[in-house]
């Protein structure tokens, strides 16, 4: 039986983005020419570059190749060169559509000291000898994406920029159970992070992550 390759669309960006993901490619061609797991690998743009190339930081056309890939690989977006675009031009909003679009909620962020550089960090080398750290972060609810948002004017001239907090129970459930899970696999332990304290969304995502816990593991 052959297993088809797995395709992968390789968006480079902007910035060290191309860099990066050169050395990227040189492990795929590695993998590639050992026959272990082969890729069939597409291009493209997105950030500032697909800016420059058809004035938008995202096209559909991109965006389908990214669906109908087993994996997206993502470089870098932006730099000074776009900072004066219009807001809903600049390098980020590729990024941001391609999140909400794919439904890319689960961010995880791995923070690991090997031990030939803990001296090397401004803290004291006993304190991150050994860290392990995963960091998940919720990427497609929340401040980024909650409406109302803008930029407006007031009856007496000043201006005000409005960014709403906002998440749904079934936004907050789903990030837990992937938090819950990736912790089963690690240590067991579990930090939910929030401001229940002064916020009303803070409280929501509490009740909500403390039930699944309750429920579930």
């Amino acid at each position: 039986m052959t297993i088809p390759n797995k395709k992968l669309l390789v968006l480079a960006g902007d910035g060290i983005g191309p860099e990066v993901m050169y050395q990227v490619r040189r492990l795929i061609d590695w993998f590639d020419k050992r026959r272990s797991v082969s890729f069939d690998i597409d291009e493209d743009l997105i950030g500032g570059c697909s800016y420059e190339a058809h004035g938008t930081p995202l096209t559909d056309e991109t965006l389908a190749k990214s669906r109908a890939a087993d994996a997206t690989l993502l470089g870098a977006v932006g730099g000074p060169k776009w900072e004066q675009l219009d807001f809903n031009l600049q390098p980020e909003r590729g990024l941001l559509r391609l999140r909400k679009e794919l439904d890319l909620f689960a961010n995880l962020r791995p923070a690991i000291v090997f031990d030939a550089l803990a001296e090397a960090s401004s803290l004291k080398t006993e304190l991150v000898a050994g860290l392990d750290i995963m960091i998940l972060r919720e990427l497609t609810g929340g401040i980024y994406f909650g409406e109302p948002r803008g930029i407006e004017t007031l009856p007496d001239g000043s201006r005000r920029g409005i960014n709403t907090q906002v998440y749904s129970d079934s936004e907050i459930r789903r990030i837990a159970h992937v938090g819950f899970e990736l912790a089963e696999k690690r240590q067991k332990r579990l930090c939910s992070v929030e401001k229940a304290n002064v916020m009303e969304s803070g409280v929501l995502w509490r009740e909500e992550v403390t039930k699944i816990h309750a429920e579930h593991y």
